[in-house]
């Protein structure tokens, strides 16, 4: 049986860490920021984790990260 492929566009956003949960950005940070006030802007730095459907989703498309 051949090697499963891993989606590359999952590969690029999400990062599985060492107990199984999925990493990515927070969302909200790519335009449209003057609607937001400077606090908001500062609390979306940094990564959020998915929820369990969505990552359960993502685990499925990346096939050789940590489960």
């Amino acid at each position: 049986m051949p090697k499963m492929k891993t989606k590359s566009g999952a590969k690029k956003r999400f990062k599985i860490t060492a107990s199984g949960k999925v990493l990515t950005a927070q969302v909200g940070k790519r335009h449209r920021l003057i609607n937001n006030s400077p606090k908001r802007t500062r609390n979306l730095r940094g990564t959020a984790a998915l929820s369990k459907p969505e990552a359960t989703r993502a685990k499925q498309w990346m096939p050789y990260g940590r489960s």
